[in-house]
């Protein structure tokens, strides 16, 4: 698993910077490992004490970038999550590249961080033990979402 190594990330809200503008677009595909995506994303903002984060549904994880450059005009982060599970075609590198690209774009673009909650798995069961269901080993939407509430704080912070 690649947890080992990850790092603490401290999200207590910070009580002199003004609240951040969170939003979050979720993939449709794979309801119940995106369930737990979505709850941990909601459970690190609730902690990093943002206020009622926009949620917005993809249809897939293709679609990802092209929403996430829309709410990224408008919020200083953006939660992007989703999940392909590798079948027997190229289609899961063309959408892997294509979301992963877009979402980057859309970062530099707009000078926003843009959680990258997009789980890439062999299998099912890959996906579900990175989904912060119960009996997961990682809470990836978590992760996402602390990073890029952390980079959004970093980046009111400089000059």
């Amino acid at each position: 698993m690649s947890g080992h190594g990850s790092p603490h990330l401290d999200l207590a809200p910070a009580t002199d910077a003004p609240a951040l503008r969170v939003a979050i677009v979720a993939s449709s595909w794979h309801e119940e490992v995106m369930d737990g995506l979505i709850a941990g994303s909601l459970r690190a903002c609730a902690e990093a004490g943002v206020d009622r984060p926009l949620l917005v549904r993809a249809p897939g994880s293709f679609e990802l970038p092209v929403i996430a450059d829309r709410l990224a005009a408008s919020h200083d982060a953006v939660i992007a999550l989703g999940v392909v599970i590798r079948g027997g075609t190229p289609h899961f590198e063309y959408v892997c590249r294509a979301a992963t690209d877009g979402l980057s774009r859309v970062a530099a673009r707009h000078g926003v961080p843009v959680g990258f909650g997009l789980l890439t798995c062999d299998d099912d069961q890959q996906a579900l033990d990175r989904a912060g269901l119960p009996g997961s080993r990682e809470d990836k939407g978590h992760e996402a979402a602390s990073a890029a509430i952390m980079t959004a704080r970093t980046l009111a912070d400089l000059p």
